[in-house]
């Protein structure tokens, strides 16, 4: 049965997602499962109602989740940093795809396929799920760990690497070859070119334009430039015969030390999130069971030998490229998955007639299934890791120290702000500051502070800003409704997280305590009870005296000087 109306398949869809992942998140299974099981419930090969037919369509459309997830992943990776996994990039990266694609060909070869078109899917299918696996990184805060960066290496290795299997689809058919008729200095001059026009956008142009419309205010725009940037670095890079996500990371990566990348993804987030949930959904959707149902246990075949090689291979150099049992367990499992370029490479395979429609759906199950299955894959990693690492502790390792490093998070470079970073400087406390105005951001890096642009009324500048990890946070800010619903955020979002803030009044105390705030700071109070306490100490009240008396008015809250004083003879 066929939902006609757009509303209907959309309430169908959210519906069966809403379910599926409220389940499988109870269940300890992750949103990803979910998100796939409920592909394959509203999916076209479903005996229920479905939303569409079209799920190519639909799959390419959402692909735009995996260049917003890998532009953000971009923003927070350095040149420097990429530059220092140069050796698992190219050496772990570059063996496992030639490891793994020869032993799954070696494989494939016994079904009496041509060696040409083995070579090629072996290949392919050695190739892992960015998307599933930069997604799980993020949701269990892995990216950073040592088995996060070795996977996110052979990752991007893998990006680079659909560039020539994609060359080989034409080259190994028997219909000739489109790049054939184009010479190789030309393709090079046509990925150089690309390559430059991301440079010069990323570099100079961009910024540039972020710089203007920040300080004009226009947020609307501030997020049009920043998609129109992702989105013409992807281009670029597709029309060069590369990734589009690729092209993303490189745009990314240039935007990384700019003085607006946490309001930038903080602007991206809020897209990423739902074009990810729509890929899953779409690739649980490829999913077909007739293959299945013709030849079950040579379908099942074909998923355990290619993820068992992908396990094995990965365990090894895991170990080899330096990677202890445990990292070594979790990197194979994260990555013994087949990924989503095999959906292109196949297509692109059965349009030139390497491989009949039978063959195609059956790749497209594998590569859907081994995604599907993978979750499961990295819970089995995770319990095998914990075991290791209980029959064999290393008493060696210095134990983390998580609130001596934690940031404080300044909210404001004014006179206020600029005051309390150059405290926090001048005593080694690590420190982040925010603020909406482009020229104290530019005054507050002159003078050589991590100050960066950012709105803190936006609720995922704080996640961009992982607030959940700071030991504090100020706000110097003078717009106190600002403040105030900043606060009512950090409270209700992060609960443990203390919140220190400057008030210009009693009357504004009292509403940032209201909402939150930990302690409040009410500045012209403040000031006025340093004045009385220095007249005090002028006329001869003794010092020990004087600050008792300042004590004592703050813990009763400030009420011996509230402008309405109090009864005579109280």
């Amino acid at each position: 049965m066929y939902l006609e109306n757009f509303l209907h398949s959309a309430v169908l869809l959210l519906l069966v997602t809403s379910v599926a992942v409220a389940l499988f998140k109870h269940l300890g299974l992750g949103s990803v499962l979910g998100l796939l099981v409920a592909g394959v419930i509203v999916g076209p090969h479903s005996p229920g109602p479905y939303v569409t037919t079209h799920v190519d369509t639909v799959r390419n459309f959402t692909e735009l989740g995996v260049v917003l997830l890998l532009f953000l992943i971009g923003l927070e990776m350095r040149p420097g940093r990429l530059w220092a996994m140069r050796r698992e990039l190219f050496g772990l990266g570059s063996l496992q795809i030639l490891l793994s694609g020869l032993l799954i060909a070696g494989y494939l070869r016994l079904f009496a396929i041509s060696w040409p078109v083995t070579l090629l899917s072996g290949l392919t299918l050695a190739l892992s799920s960015t998307a599933f696996v930069m997604q799980l990184l993020r949701e269990r805060g892995e990216i950073a760990s040592r088995h996060g960066q070795a996977a996110f290496a052979v990752l991007l290795m893998q990006d680079l690497a659909v560039v020539p299997l994609l060359a080989l689809v034409p080259i190994i058919s028997d219909q000739g070859t489109l790049n054939a008729r184009v010479p190789l200095w030309e393709q090079a001059a046509i990925v150089g070119g690309m390559g430059a026009l991301i440079g010069v956008f990323g570099r100079y142009l961009v910024p540039w334009a972020l710089h203007h419309l920040a300080r004009q205010d226009n947020r609307e725009g501030f997020a049009m430039v920043v998609l129109l940037a992702v989105l013409l670095a992807a281009w670029a890079m597709h029309q060069a015969g590369l990734s589009m996500a690729l092209g993303a990371f490189v745009m990314g990566m240039l935007l990384s030390g700019s003085r607006y990348n946490y309001q930038i993804e903080a602007q991206i987030e809020p897209y990423k999130g739902p074009l990810m949930s729509l890929f899953f959904v779409a690739v649980g959707m490829s999913i077909d069971p007739g293959p299945l149902l013709a030849r079950p246990l040579l379908f099942v075949a074909h998923i355990l030998v290619i993820v068992l090689l992908k396990l094995v291979v990965l365990f090894g150099l895991g170990l080899v490229f330096g990677l202890k049992v445990p990292g070594a367990l979790r990197l194979s499992t994260l990555l013994a998955q087949a990924g989503e370029f095999g959906f292109v490479l196949f297509g692109s395979a059965r349009g030139l007639n390497l491989i009949d429609d039978r063959a195609f759906a059956v790749a497209v199950g594998v590569i859907s299934t081994s995604m599907l299955i993978t979750p499961l894959l990295v819970r089995l990693g995770d319990t095998l890791a914990r075991r290791f690492d209980t029959r064999r502790p290393s008493p060696h390792l210095p134990l983390p120290e998580p609130d001596a490093r934690r940031p404080v998070i300044l909210a404001g470079y004014g006179r206020v702000g600029h005051t309390v970073a150059v405290i926090l400087h001048s005593t080694g406390v690590p420190f982040i500051v925010f603020d909406s105005d482009p020229e104290r951001v530019a005054r507050g890096q002159a003078d050589g502070f991590p100050v960066y642009f950012g709105d803190i009324s936006e609720p995922a500048l704080w996640s961009a800003a992982h607030a959940e990890q700071a030991a504090l946070v100020v706000l110097t800010i003078e717009r106190g409704p600002i403040a105030v619903r900043a606060v009512s955020y950090l409270r209700s979002s992060f609960p443990e997280l203390r919140v220190v803030s400057r008030a210009r009044d009693l009357e504004s105390c009292g509403q940032l305590l209201q909402a939150g705030a930990s302690y409040v700071f009410p500045e012209v109070v403040e000031s006025s009870m340093r004045l009385g306490a220095q007249v005090l100490e002028m006329v001869g009240v003794p010092t020990a005296n004087v600050d008792q008396l300042l004590t004592g008015v703050r813990r009763t809250n400030y009420s011996l000087v509230r402008e309405d004083p109090p009864t005579p003879g109280r």
